[in-house]
Order: structure tokens, then C-alpha cells, then sequence
């Protein structure tokens, strides 16, 4: 069996001698110590400076422009020309009286004026502090506050929110940057509350007016402060060093000169995700080391596929949410070919896994399969796509192994957290043993598991389970004047996640359940709640589900956001007219609904006691809008239970009478 990792500390025992903590995991190129830093990047500005330096004609910020009302195609600003412009914000910022260590807001979608703005401040010593551009006022008035931000970077489209009334902590700001330009109103509202405020352009001609020395940040000093939603409470703020990015950035750098496929200055990579949060924000730090692409898309997730056409990346990272509805989308398409094409297609599939299996990589394991079918997958992706990775959530060994056999590009998986500066773990290309995992532990961090006797994870059984802790050059600084919640999970040295791991004994970690999302049914029986809605979320007819269940009630019960395509079509098969709202009313959709459920719950091999009894069908996604969910799509299960607590007490009466 492959290693990949290496077990460097016997696990250990309790003082009543029950396991209390599994083995101490490294990377097999740090089985004996760290390796050393790069000596040319010790901070968050020499990745980027040193690239200018190195390929100042790069293309490095591409974005796309409207013309007559019409999205264009791609511009692009090269490494030489964003210096330019950093020089000249940081310069602005000088001048309105930015001194090292003051914060410094991002607000706003991805976008070239971001990253500028964000080396602007790793130029000067001053602290970057992303907004949540896509949460209300509430939040973005609490990080104002708690962060004493001083000055604030906002896309035109959240200057109205910035200068709303209920954000109070607004009037604390000296200076507003529009991405892009303010109107009278806006300008007129930022003068009343005192505050100056400028057009970008007219922030780059200050700086270009009053030029100011950059002032280097030293390794140790705070590079961002990134605040995360969480699922429930104020946002947290998480502190991240300069050594912390940089170390970052080294680690990928020595994990990627494993392989014969590199990262090298001609990659693309189409940024979505967004950049106020930890896996966009590293992608992107990496990028700019290696002197290669990003390209924003245009603001449309519904759209993206248009952004892919025309930017052709080579690299895509997103969440499990986007890669299910490519999955679905692919489904969806196979369903309208003829038997006999239909036939060819799975035939080719399986064939090209069956060599995938034997350890062959995906490129070699069937040319052929690739020329007759899977090339046409490619092509909808772009046509260049070389890497995509998935995080923020598990995503089902289902989707991972579509994707891997019909995307004729590396698909893995990896693990991490804010607190981890991104990835714990990342996956291997073509590692088929890592189907449905998560990878093995990074360079520059050690990783083991801690019992978590209430929920049954023993850190040394076979395999190995508990919750992952995590201690390295990659972690946190601690929480932004939150010293009591730092020492609640920073317990000696360690990291405490709150995910619960499954280690192999090769080293492969898997995700399999949440610390805190785990309930208790009224017949004693443990539920992973996430670990449910992982497997049922591939019914085909599920477009997003929430299990739910409590200590009182025997049987799990769910809202099922429903997936209106297939849904319609479920409808014109048996003869239903209606709108989509008005089929998800249906007692008859309900009750294929529970059918297709069961059918996934047995595939998947359930037990009894996790298969889903009642529904009550949503034609709504969960979205931000209610506070349903977190910025990146995590459920807030206590505001779920708040939204559809009728429903749901009403659903279980009606199944007590079933039953009874």
C-alpha cells in the first residue's frame, strides 16, 4: 500500500488509560523536520513583488468589460501595470494618513481593484480586512467596529449598504474608495458622517500627486484579519502573519515539485469563490507567485459557464455545490441522448475507470474513451482545464469519480480552515485510494486525531477517528481580541477543528462528520447529520436538503429544496400541471420524493434509523437573503429550525398518527 503520510508520534493514552489521543501525522517531505523557508519570500509582499520583477509582462488581473450593456471578452492588466497602481493607492493611503498596523476594508465582488488594494496594504504595513460583500449591513457594521477600521475599499454596487443608516460604525471611517466612481447622493452622504470619499480614479491621481516610500512588512507582523460567518454569533476575526501566507505558498510550491504536472507562469485560474474568504484568497496568493493568470468572472454565478468559455482557465476550485450541478448538468445531458449513444457513453465510462482503478492515470487510462466522449466534457468546462479542486465541505466519492473519469483534468479534494491559512490536507492527482477523502497533511503542518467519547470516535481503533487537530507554520496568530475563544480551541499547541477525521493507514484523511452536528435520537441512536445530507444531496431530484431530528423524536425528517428541472419533468411523465411552486405542494411529489430517498439511503447502505420519514418540499434554495446560510453556503441549522418550525412540528404530528 502507498504511504502518504508519515507517523512521526505513537498515539497516546489517558490517565485512566482510556485512548485519548491517535498518531501525530506529518508529510512524508517533512517526515524529519520542516523544510526551510524560500529565502526570497518571507511575506505576503514578496510573492507578488518578486513576480514583478521576474515577468513584469505577464497578463495578471484579467476582468471583463460591458459594451452596450453587453459583457465582453477578457482585458488584462499585466504584473508591471497592478505595481503601478499599488505604488499609487498605497501612496493615496499614506497621504490620508494610513500608518503601519492601521486596518484597511475590502468591500466588494472579485475584481482587479481588490487585489490591488490588497497589495497596496501588504506594501505599506497595513492591515487588510475583507467585508463580507455578500452579507447585510449587520455584519459588515460588527467588523467595522471590532476591527477600528479606518478606511474602506467598497464596489460601487455596497456603497449604498456602507452608508446606510444601520451601519452605524460607518461614521468611524476617514476615508471611502469606490472601486469605481460615487454619485452625488453617495458623496453627500459620506460628507455628513464626516467621512472623505473619492472615485478610484481619483484615489490613484492622490497618490500619484504625494508618491511615499513603501514601508516592507517584517515576517511576524499581522498581514489580515479575515473574519469568518460561522453558523452562528459575531463573525470571528482570524489573525494571519505574513510568515503564515508566505509559509503557505512554500508548502504548495515543494508538495507540487512532486509531481510531473506543474503550476508554471501560462496557468489560468477563474476566480468565483470569494476572495473575503480562505480558499480564493490562497488560490489566488499562489497565482502570484508563480507569475501566472487570474481572470474574475462577471459577477453572474448563473452565467459562469459563459466565463469559462471565454477564459478557458486551466485551473478550477469551488465548492461541492458547483461541482453537483456540473454533475447534474452532464446527467441531465446524457438523459436526452439516444439508448444506443446513452449505452456507449456508460460503457466508455466504466472501461476508462476499470484502468483509472488499476492505477493508470487519467490521461492514459483510455484515449480512446477520451476522443469519443469525454473531450465534448472538456469542452464545456472551457477545453483547457488541467486541475480542479474542491473544498470547503466534503464532496461525495459519487460526483469526485464522475468528474475525475469525464473532466480529462486531475480532480481531488482538499481540507482546511481560515485558522489553516487554507489546505490542512490536499488530495493526489490520480490517486484513486483518495476517492471521497480529503488527501494527506500538508508540508508545513502536523496533524492528529483526539477522542471524542460522546459520539463513539476512538482516535485508536481501525480506523483511526476523532476530531482533527492541527499544529504547524501554516496556523493562526488566534482570534482578534477574542482571547478566550483562542484558548477554547488552542489546547497545547493544538488546533482543536471541530470536524471529525478518519485516518487510513497510509496516511489519506477523510471528513466524516461535524463535532456539533451530531443529535441523539429518542432511541439512543447516533446521527451524523452532515454526513446524511452529504449522501442524500446526490438524489437527483434534491437540489439542497437539511436533515433534521432531536433527542425527543425517534425518526429523521427533512426540507428538501427541490431540483425544478427534474421535478418538472417528474411532473410531465405522470401527468401534473402547475407552476413549481405549485408541484412542490403535491402529496403525490412527496411521496416519489420519499421513494427516491429510500433508494439513495439503500444504495448507500443506511441504517434504519438515518433514512428520512417525512419531507416538507421547498422550491426555494436556502440562501443568505433569510439567513438560512453562511457566506459559504453552511447551513445556520438554528435559524433553519426557526424558519420551519411549524412545518416540522406539524410534519412529525402527522407521523406520530401514522404510526399510531
Amino acid at each position: 500500500m502507498k504511504i502518504f503520510a508519515a507517523q512521526v508520534e505513537e498515539g497516546k493514552e489517558g490517565k485512566d488509560g482510556i485512548p485519548s489521543t491517535g498518531p501525530v501525522y506529518r508529510n512524508l517531505l517533512s517526515k524529519n523536520e520542516f523544510p526551510p523557508p524560500d529565502s526570497d519570500i518571507s511575506t505576503a509582499w514578496d510573492l507578488f513583488s518578486v513576480s514583478v520583477k521576474n515577468c513584469p509582462g505577464n497578463n495578471m488581473l484579467g476582468w471583463r468589460k460591458y459594451v452596450n450593456g453587453k459583457v465582453g471578452p477578457y482585458v488584462w492588466k499585466t504584473y508591471k501595470e497592478v505595481y503601478e497602481e499599488v505604488l499609487q493607492i498605497g501612496s493615496a493611503l499614506r497621504a490620508s494618513g494610513a500608518e503601519p498596523g492601521c486596518r484597511v476594508g475590502i468591500y466588494g465582488s472579485n475584481c482587479p481593484q481588490w487585489i490591488v488594494t490588497m497589495e497596496a496594504c501588504n506594501a505599506h504595513s497595513l492591515i487588510c480586512v475583507p467585508l463580507y460583500d455578500t452579507l447585510g449591513p449587520g455584519a459588515v457594521n460588527f467588523i467595522l467596529d471590532h476591527a477600528e477600521i479606518d478606511f474602506v475599499f467598497v464596489q460601487d454596487k455596497k456603497v449604498k449598504e456602507l452608508l446606510n443608516p444601520d451601519c452605524r460604525s460607518a461614521s468611524r471611517l476617514k476615508t471611502v474608495v469606490c472601486f469605481t466612481s460615487l454619485t452625488e447622493e453617495e458623496k453627500e452622504k459620506a460628507a455628513q458622517i464626516q467621512t472623505k470619499s473619492y472615485s478610484w480614479e481619483e484615489f490613484l491621481r492622490l497618490g500619484k500627486d504625494n508618491p511615499s516610500e513603501i514601508l516592507l512588512p517584517q515576517p511576524f507582523n499581522i498581514c489580515t484579519i479575515m473574519y469568518t460567518s460561522g453558523t452562528s454569533g459575531d463573525p470571528k476575526g482570524v489573525v494571519l502573519t505574513h510568515e503564515t501566507v508566505a509559509s503557505f505558498v512554500r508548502g504548495i510550491d515543494l508538495f507540487m515539485d512532486q509531481f510531473e504536472d506543474k503550476m508554471t507562469v501560462d496557468d489560468v485560474y477563474l476566480s468565483f469563490l470569494p476572495l473575503a474568504h480562505i480558499l480564493d484568497r490562497a488560490i489566488e496568493e499562489y497565482f502570484f507567485r508563480k507569475g501566472a493568470s487570474v481572470g474574475y468572472y462577471h459577477g453572474d454565478l448563473n452565467a459562469l459557464r459563459d466565463d469559462l468559455m471565454e477564459l478557458k482557465p486551466t485551473f478550477l476550485a469551488g465548492v461541492p455545490r458547483v461541482f453537483e450541478k456540473i454533475h447534474e448538468g452532464i446527467k441531465m445531458a446524457l438523459e436526452e441522448l439516444n439508448p444506443v449513444r446513452r449505452r456507449i457513453f456508460d460503457f466508455l465510462y466504466k472501461y476508462k475507470l476499470a484502468w483509472m482503478n488499476q492505477g493508470y492515470r487519467q490521461k492514459y487510462a483510455s484515449p480512446l474513451a477520451d476522443l469519443l466522449a469525454f473531450r465534448k466534457v472538456k469542452a464545456k468546462l472551457g477545453g483547457r482545464l488541467r486541475l480542479v479542486v474542491s473544498g470547503a465541505a466534503p464532496l461525495s466519492a459519487e460526483v469526485e469519480e464522475f468528474l475525475r473519469v469525464t473532466c480529462c483534468a486531475f480532480v481531488l479534494q482538499g481540507y482546511g480552515l481560515t485558522e489553516t491559512c487554507g489546505p490542512v490536507t490536499l488530495g493526489f492527482p490520480d490517486e484513486m485510494c483518495m476517492l471521497g477523502a480529503v488527501g494527506s497533511v500538508a508540508v508545513y503542518n502536523e496533524l492528529r486525531l483526539e477522542e471524542v467519547s460522546e459520539m463513539g470516535y476512538n482516535p485508536l481503533s481501525n480506523p483511526s477517528r476523532g476530531e482533527i487537530c492541527v499544529r504547524g507554520k501554516t496556523l493562526f496568530s488566534g482570534y482578534y481580541k477574542n482571547p478566550e475563544l483562542t484558548r477554547e480551541c488552542m489546547k497545547d499547541g493544538w488546533f482543536h477543528t471541530g470536524d471529525i477525521g478518519e485516518i487510513y493507514p497510509n496516511g489519506v484523511v477523510k471528513i466524516i462528520d461535524r463535532k456539533k452536528n451530531l443529535i441523539k435520537l429518542s432511541q439512543g441512536e447516533y446521527v451524523a447529520i452532515e454526513y446524511l445530507e452529504n449522501v442524500y444531496g446526490i438524489t437527483s431530484i434534491v437540489d439542497d436538503i437539511w436533515v433534521y431530528g432531536n433527542g425527543f423524536k425517534s425518526m429523521l425528517v427533512a426540507v428538501v429544496v427541490l431540483h425544478e428541472d427534474n421535478t418538472k419533468k417528474w411532473a410531465q411523465l405522470n401527468g401534473y400541471m402547475g407552476s413549481f411552486p405549485e408541484l412542490c405542494s403535491l402529496d403525490q411529489l412527496k411521496e416519489y420524493v420519499l421513494s427516491e430517498l429510500k433508494s439513495t439511503a439503500e444504495r448507500n447502505k443506511l441504517r434504519g434509523f438515518e433514512c428520512i420519514k417525512g419531507v416538507i418540499l421547498e422550491f426555494r434554495p436556502f440562501d443568505m437573503e433569510r439567513d438560512l446560510v453562511t457566506a459559504t453556503l453552511k447551513k445556520k441549522r438554528n435559524k433553519l429550525l426557526n424558519y420551519y418550525q411549524v412545518e416540522i412540528d406539524e410534519l412529525y404530528r402527522k407521523l406520530a398518527v401514522k404510526r399510531a
